[in-house]
């Protein structure tokens, strides 16, 4: 559906016509004028009206209303159509989940497409009709906050797990909570955390270098202001510590995976030499018993008097004998 519509005359916003073609025609006739048009989840023949009115391009009207695409820079003829994918963090869960901002911006409009409600705009849009001054850049202001925004909440969303896997570690390297259970199984699913953050943020290098015009795309993208490519750049650069943060996390939480795994083994390990012990200590009497219990008329000291006490304390000699020599050496 719609969620918001208007016209931006010089940095501020005023109420235009209802009707997508008379509010564009009349944005390109004033100048220093755009449309921002704000849909969320809409239905194919609401969109329709939409990209009719405003020209989008066939395939970009396609992945808008799909979603679940990856963040990407694409040109066309009369737009330029980019996808980002804001991240919640949910702390009741401790679970990331994305949403999706498709952004058109063209001659004196820009079109936006949210999918899922991790991505609200509200925020943005009132910080922008707040600040005049940003605002009178046109479309270029909107694609610049829209991306800042979601990069900073990146940061936040990066510190949050941070906080998480230290708190995984700990639980690791604990005395009593490395062998839980449950343990690879939250590893395991902190990984999968991780993951889905990586698929919002890694993608998203490549349009933020093309929009700050470094490397290999010194050229500039239409629609674009070029005056808006150190501030394209900052962003880029706060991305790229993300995308650090994200490497790093996923590197150490394959090691806690390892070293757990390793504890479990040297656990096992431990039990098996204790259980090993324990069957030898049992082997001797049972050896004794059993050649005791075979019944022959002619075995020596059956007819002692002192055989019985003799043999019960020759077993347990040796099992003290036993339980020694393994506790010296660390079986038990």
């Amino acid at each position: 559906m719609i969620v918001d519509c208007g016209i931006y005359r010089d940095g501020r916003r005023t109420e235009g016509p209802s009707d997508f073609s008379h509010a564009l025609a009349e944005a390109r006739a004033e100048g220093h004028s755009f449309v921002w048009i704000g849909l969320h989840e809409p239905a194919e023949d609401e969109f329709a009206r939409v990209s009719e009115a405003f020209g989008l391009h066939p395939l970009a009207v396609e992945d808008a209303l799909k979603a679940h695409q990856r963040p990407k820079l694409e040109v066309y003829d009369d737009s330029v159509f980019v996808v980002l994918k804001p991240v919640v963090y949910e702390p009741d869960s401790d679970k990331v989940t994305s949403g999706e901002v498709m952004l058109f911006m063209g001659d004196s409009f820009v079109v936006t497409v949210r999918h899922g409600e991790g991505a609200a705009l509200k925020a943005v849009r009132k910080r922008l009709e707040g600040d005049p001054d940003v605002l009178r850049h046109g479309p270029t202001a909107v694609l610049y906050s829209i991306a800042d925004a979601t990069v900073d909440h990146y940061l936040e969303v990066a510190t949050e797990l941070q906080t998480d896997m230290e708190e995984l570690e700990a639980e690791v390297f604990s005395p009593e909570g490395g062998g839980s259970r449950n343990t690879a199984s939250r590893i395991y699913t902190f990984k999968r955390q991780i993951l889905e953050f990586r698929r919002a943020t890694g993608p998203l290098l490549l349009p933020l270098a093309r929009l700050s015009g470094t490397g290999q795309f010194m050229g500039s993208v239409p629609f674009v202001n070029d005056s808006a490519r150190p501030f394209f750049r900052d962003v880029s650069d706060h991305l790229l510590r993300v995308n650090e943060s994200v490497d790093a996390l996923d590197r150490l939480v394959s090691d806690i995976l390892s070293a757990h795994l390793a504890q479990m083994g040297v656990r096992q390990n431990d039990d098996m030499r204790k259980i090993s012990a324990y069957a030898a200590m049992a082997a001797v009497p049972t050896l004794i018993a059993g050649v005791y219990g075979m019944n022959f008329d002619h075995m020596p000291e059956l007819h002692w008097t002192w055989s019985y006490p003799l043999v019960i304390l020759l077993m347990i000699s040796l099992e003290l004998l036993l339980f020694r020599t393994f506790k010296r050496r660390g079986w038990l």
